[in-house]
């Protein structure tokens, strides 16, 4: 296989795994505790990871707490908005 057609097949391959993000974005209105139980209920996050996310986002100001295929992605920021927390999908 030549490498023009290999580099070629490689690009085809990255489109089709293309994933979104949820970002998550720090407020001054909810606490640890809530960000955190939410990201468990609405991203599946163990409690340590929750815990990380919470942190990076209290902290830096924004963290991703979720990629994958806008389908999947779609409902979860949706519960996220849904129990307050300021989130988008990128």
């Amino acid at each position: 296989m030549t490498k023009e057609k290999y580099s070629e097949e490689l690009l085809l391959k990255e489109e089709e795994v293309k994933q979104n993000e949820i970002v998550l974005f720090n407020d001054e209105v909810n606490t640890f505790d809530h960000v955190i139980d939410t990201l468990i209920y609405a991203c599946d996050h163990v409690p340590e990871q929750a815990e990380q996310c919470a942190l990076l986002v209290h902290y830096k100001g924004k963290c991703t707490v979720k990629t994958g295929p806008y389908e999947d992605l779609e409902p979860r920021c949706s519960k996220l908005l849904q129990a307050g927390l300021s989130a988008e999908i990128i």
